[in-house]
C-alpha cells in the first residue's frame, strides 16, 4: 500500500531517514566486478579539521549532481570521497590548542609526542567535516573513504618521491624559497598569494671607495642592505662604464662591495643602479649566481635581523627598516623617500607577507615533467570547462619553475631522506630505517615534511590502490570529471595532471569543470571581516538539504561566481512547497495502483500535450547536464514543474478528476502519475530527498521496478512522445486562455465574475466544444460559443495569432457602479480644473512663482482636461 504525504513538507523529518536507508542498501557503492561504462569523480579533499562553508557545498552539490546523473543513467559510478592532512592548517590549529590549554609549545612535547596530540586531534575532529557532507546528501561511496596519510597514500608518496629521486627529478639544494616567518616553513610559489602594498622607494648613496663620488640606488627594502654584496649597472650604460669594477662601501656596514655588469639592470628605470642582495631577492639570487657573488643571509626565520649587525640584531624586519632609515639619514646618505605601491608576496593560509630567502630545500624539477601535461591539454585530451581556464593553466605550466617541496612542518609526510652524521652520506630510501651504504652507522632521516599538495597531487590514483595494480584502479582510473575551484588549478589541478603523466602514463581525468566562489547578495567575497558569512549547516537545519542545493545550484554558470541570498534560500523553499503540494494533489486523485499509459487514440490534446513538454524537456536537461550546463538544467526543470505542469495540467485536469469512474478519468490518473514520476527522476540529482519521498509513495509503471528512485532509468527524450502538432494545438489553447486572463486583470474584473466568450477562429481543430470546459474552468467563462464571425463594437476584443476573442461589457462590467464611479471621479477631476485655472488667473501668484512651477501647473491643467475628455466619452458610451 502507498505511503499517504504529510500535510506539509519538512526536511527534518525526511532526510536523515532517507540518507541512511541509501547507505545501508549500498546504493553508493559500487562494484568494478559488474562491469559497464565507469563514470569516476574523486572529491577534492577538504581538509580534515575543517568545518563545511558555502564553497564545499558548491562544490559537493555540483558533484553530486553530476554522479546521480550518470548513476541513473546506468554508469558504474564511483564518488571517492576522503580528506587532506592540511600539514599547515593542521599543525597550527593543534599547537593553538596546545597553548591556549596546556600553556605549552610543540616543543615542550617534542615529535614523536606532538604527532600523537595531532593523531588524536584528527581522530577527534576528523569525521566531522565527512559528517556535514552527508548532511547536504552527497552520494559518496564511504566504504573507500581515503586519507592523505592514510597507509596507502603513504606508500604512495613514499614511491613518487623515490622514483623521481633516482630519475634526477627531486634534488636537495641551496637555492632561494619564499618563507613565512609566521608558519616557519618554506612555500612554493603557489602557495603566494599577491596583493598591492603601499610602500616607499628611499633613495640611498653608496659611497665609491677611495672617491668623492656615490652611486644612487633606490630600494623598497632597504633593512636587506645589510646583506647586499655588489651594486649592478647595465654593461651599455655609459654613465657608471668607468665604474664597473671598483668597489663600494656599503653604508651602514663599511663592507666593501663591488660594482658589476648585468643585463638584468634596466637603463632607464630609477637611477640604473640595483642593489645585490642574493640571500634575500630571487632575481639578486640568479645575478649572483652567474657573477659568483656571496649570500649573506641577514634574517632570522621569524624575520628579525640576525646577530653581527649591531643595534640591529634581533629588531623585526620592519622594526629595523625604521631604525636603517634613520640612521642613513643621520650620515647624510639618504638621499630623498618617494611614496611606491607595489605587489607583495603573502603567505597564502596566514597573510604574513613572504621573505625570500636562501635555504637547503628539496626541490622537484618541474620543466621536464611539465612537457607531457602541457601537450594533453594542448591536444584536448584533457578539456576545461569553460576552456577559458586551460589558458591560466598552460601559462601556469609554460611559466613553470622548480617546485619547493620541503616544509619546516612536524605534521605531513617525512621526506624518506636519510643522513649519516659520522661520515656525512646521504641516502634516499622506500625502508623506514636505513645504515649507511658507506660506514654501517644508523642514519638519520630528515626532519621535514613534504608540501601538502605533494600528497594531493596523487589523489585521483593513489586513493584507488595505487602503486598496487588494484581492480579498482584498473577499472575506474583514468576518473571521468574532476570538480573545482579556478582558484586551485596551479595549486592541485596543475600537479594531478602531472603527476597522473608521470606516474600512470595517463590523463588523471578527461574534464575539469570549474566553477566560480560563493559570493553574498553584493557580490563580495565571504570572510570573518566582513560579517557576512553563511553557514550551510545552519541554512540545512531551517530549509532542509535540497533547498540548499537548489539555491546553490539555481543560475549556476561554469567558472562564474554566484551570488547567494535570502531571496535564492526563500525561492528553494517555496518550489520545495510546490512540488509537495502538487504530489500531494495528484496523490488525493489517484485510485490506480500501477501506471499503464493508455494507447494514443484514447488520449486527450492536454494529455498529448503535457507528454511532449515532458519528451522536449528530458532530452534536453540530459543535454544541459552533459554539457556541465546545471543552471540551465535547472532552470527548464523550474519551469516546467511550476508552471506546465502545477499551474496548467493540473488545472486542465481538474474537471477530468471530477468526473469519477469515467474513461477520461482513468486515462488522466495514468498520465499525470507518469509525468509526476518521470518529472522527479529528472529532478533527483538536484534535490535527492524530496523527489526520493514522493516516488514512493507514487504508482509506477510494471517496467520501474526499481526500489528507490536514485537507481531508477533516468528519463530519455522518445519518438513515441514527439507529438509537435499536439503540442502546438494546446499552446494555442492556452495562448487564448491567457490573453483573457490579462484583460480581465487589467480591468480588475474579479475571477467569480463569470462573461460569455464568442471565439471566431479558422482552428475548429482547437476551439471547439472540446474546449469548453477549459474556458469555464480557467478564463470564468458563463458560456462559449464559436461563431464564424461575431459584430459587437462596446465588446472588448482580444487577437491572438490562432483567435479572436469576444467577451460582452455587460458581462465585465456592472454599469450602474461605473457610471456611479465615472461620475465621481468627474466631480474631481472639474475640481482640480477649477483649482489650478484659479491660480493661473491670480496675478500676484503668476508674478512671484518662478517659471518652472507656473509651467508644472500649466502641464497638469492639460493633463486634467485630458482626463475629462476621457472620462465624459466613456460615460455617454455607457450612458448609449
Amino acid at each position: 500500500m502507498r505511503k499517504e504525504l504529510e500535510k506539509t513538507y519538512d526536511p527534518s523529518q525526511i532526510e536523515d531517514r532517507l540518507y541512511n536507508k541509501w547507505c545501508e542498501k549500498g546504493y553508493f557503492t559500487p562494484d568494478p566486478k559488474k562491469g559497464g561504462d565507469p563514470f569516476t569523480i574523486v572529491i577534492p579533499p577538504p581538509n580534515v579539521t575543517g568545518q563545511l562553508h558555502m564553497g564545499h557545498a558548491l562544490d559537493e552539490t555540483l558533484q553530486d549532481i553530476l554522479i546521480r546523473h550518470k548513476r541513473m543513467q546506468g554508469y558504474n559510478t564511483l564518488w571517492l570521497p576522503g580528506t587532506d592532512h592540511a600539514g599547515i592548517a593542521t599543525q597550527i590549529k593543534v599547537e593553538e590548542h596546545l597553548r591556549k590549554t596546556e600553556g605549552i609549545t610543540r616543543y615542550d612535547l617534542g615529535r614523536d609526542k606532538f604527532l600523537e596530540r595531532v593523531w588524536d586531534w584528527k581522530h577527534q575532529y576528523g569525521s566531522r567535516i565527512i559528517n556535514q557532507l552527508k548532511k547536504l546528501g552527497s552520494s559518496c561511496d564511504w566504504t573507500r573513504e581515503r586519507f592523505t596519510m592514510d597507509e596507502g597514500c603513504s606508500k604512495a608518496v613514499k614511491e613518487v618521491f623515490c622514483s623521481l629521486y633516482e630519475k634526477g627529478l627531486i634534488y636537495r639544494g641551496h637555492r632561494i624559497i619564499n618563507w613565512c616567518p609566521r608558519c616557519l616553513t618554506a612555500l612554493s610559489d603557489a602557495e603566494v598569494s599577491y596583493e598591492d602594498q603601499q610602500g616607499a622607494f628611499w633613495h640611498i648613496n653608496y659611497p665609491v671607495k677611495d672617491s668623492d663620488r656615490f652611486v644612487e640606488i633606490a630600494t623598497t627594502r632597504p633593512e636587506t642592505l645589510l646583506g647586499d654584496t655588489a651594486v649592478a649597472v647595465h654593461p651599455e650604460d655609459e654613465r657608471y662604464k668607468d665604474l664597473i669594477g671598483k668597489m663600494l662601501i656599503l653604508p651602514l656596514v663599511g663592507r666593501e662591495i663591488p660594482v658589476i655588469a648585468d643585463e638584468y639592470v634596466e637603463k632607464d628605470f630609477g637611477t640604473g643602479c640595483v642593489k645585490i642582495t642574493p640571500a634575500h631577492d630571487p632575481n639578486d639570487f640568479m645575478v649572483g649566481e652567474r657573477h659568483g657573488l656571496e649570500q649573506i643571509r641577514v634574517m632570522n626565520d621569524d624575520a628579525t635581523i640576525s646577530a653581527g649587525y649591531g643595534r640591529y640584531s634581533g629588531m623585526d624586519r620592519y622594526e629595523a627598516r625604521k631604525a636603517i632609515v634613520e640612521d642613513l639619514e643621520a650620515q647624510g646618505l639618504l638621499v630623498k623617500t618617494e611614496p611606491h605601491a607595489h605587489n607583495v608576496g603573502t603567505c597564502y593560509r596566514c597573510g604574513t607577507t613572504v621573505e625570500p630567502i636562501t635555504s637547503d630545500q628539496w626541490f622537484v624539477k618541474m620543466e621536464p615533467l611539465a612537457k607531457k601535461a602541457i601537450e594533453v591539454v594542448e591536444d584536448g585530451t584533457i578539456c576545461f570547462e569553460p576552456d577559458r581556464f586551460s589558458k591560466i593553466y598552460l601559462h601556469w605550466m609554460r611559466n613553470i619553475r622548480d617546485w619547493c617541496i620541503s616544509r619546516q612542518l612536524w605534521w605531513g609526510h617525512r621526506i624518506p631522506a636519510f643522513y649519516c652524521d659520522e661520515c656525512g652520506e646521504m641516502v634516499v630510501s622506500r625502508e623506514s630505517g636505513v645504515c649507511c651504504p658507506k660506514c654501517g652507522k644508523e642514519m638519520r632521516q630528515e626532519n621535514d615534511v613534504l608540501d601538502t599538495w605533494f600528497s594531493s597531487a596523487l589523489w585521483p590514483f593513489s586513493t584507488l590502490g595505487w602503486p598496487e595494480n588494484t581492480e579498482d584502479l584498473s577499472f575506474y582510473y583514468p576518473t571521468s570529471t574532476l570538480v573545482t575551484g579556478y582558484d586551485i588549478i596551479p595549486f592541485w589541478v596543475s600537479r594531478m595532471i602531472v603527476m597522473g603523466m608521470e606516474c600512470m602514463k595517463e590523463k588523471p581525468f578527461s574534464t575539469v569543470f570549474i566553477h566560480g566562489l560563493v559570493r553574498d547578495a553584493k557580490g563580495r567575497k565571504m570572510s570573518k571581516s566582513l560579517g557576512n558569512g553563511i553557514d550551510p549547516l545552519e541554512i540545512i537545519g531551517t530549509y532542509g538539504a535540497d533547498a540548499l542545493r537548489f539555491a546553490l545550484a539555481t543560475g549556476n554558470s561554469p567558472g562564474n561566481d554566484m551570488r547567494f541570498s535570502d531571496e535564492k534560500i526563500e525561492a528553494a523553499r517555496n518550489f520545495n512547497n510546490k512540488v509537495w503540494n502538487a504530489a500531494r494533489f495528484v496523490l488525493m486523485n489517484l485510485e490506480i495502483d500501477e501506471v499503464n499509459l493508455p494507447t494514443a487514440d484514447k488520449l486527450e490534446t492536454e494529455d498529448k500535450w503535457i507528454l511532449s513538454k515532458f519528451n522536449t524537456l528530458a532530452g534536453e536537461v540530459s543535454e544541459n547536464l552533459d554539457k556541465f550546463e546545471l543552471g540551465v538544467a535547472l532552470a527548464k526543470l523550474y519551469d516546467f514543474i511550476w508552471d506546465v505542469f502545477c499551474d496548467w495540467y493540473i488545472e486542465l485536469l481538474k474537471p477530468r478528476f471530477a468526473d469519477k469512474g469515467s474513461e477520461s478519468n482513468l486515462v488522466a490518473q495514468n498520465v499525470i502519475a507518469y509525468v509526476l514520476g518521470e518529472t522527479l527522476k529528472l529532478l533527483h540529482p538536484f534535490m535527492p530527498f524530496i523527489t526520493e519521498e514522493i516516488w514512493q509513495s507514487l504508482p509506477h509503471t510494471a517496467k520501474d521496478t526499481a526500489e528507490s528512485i536514485m537507481i531508477s532509468k533516468y528519463p530519455t527524450k522518445c519518438d513515441a512522445f514527439c507529438l509537435p502538432e499536439d503540442e502546438e494545438r494546446m499552446e494555442k489553447l492556452i495562448e487564448v486562455i491567457r490573453a483573457i486572463r490579462n484583460r480581465r486583470a487589467e480591468m480588475n474584473v474579479p475571477p467569480s465574475k463569470k462573461a460569455s466568450l464568442y471565439i471566431v477562429s479558422a482552428r475548429a481543430d482547437v476551439f471547439n466544444e472540446k474546449s469548453t470546459k477549459f474556458f469555464e474552468k480557467l478564463a470564468s467563462a458563463s458560456t462559449v460559443e464559436y461563431p464564424a464571425e461575431y459584430s459587437d463594437e462596446s465588446a472588448v476584443q482580444l487577437v491572438t495569432d490562432a483567435a479572436t476573442v469576444y467577451i460582452p461589457m455587460g458581462d465585465l462590467v456592472d454599469f450602474e457602479k461605473e457610471l456611479a464611479r465615472l461620475n465621481k471621479e468627474k466631480e474631481k477631476t472639474e475640481g482640480e480644473i477649477l483649482r489650478i485655472e484659479k491660480k493661473l488667473s491670480n496675478e500676484g501668484f503668476v508674478a512671484k512663482a518662478p517659471a518652472a512651477v507656473i509651467e508644472g501647473e500649466k502641464a497638469k491643467l492639460a493633463k486634467y482636461k485630458d482626463t475629462l475628455v476621457s472620462l465624459e466619452a466613456a460615460i455617454q458610451k455607457i450612458k448609449r
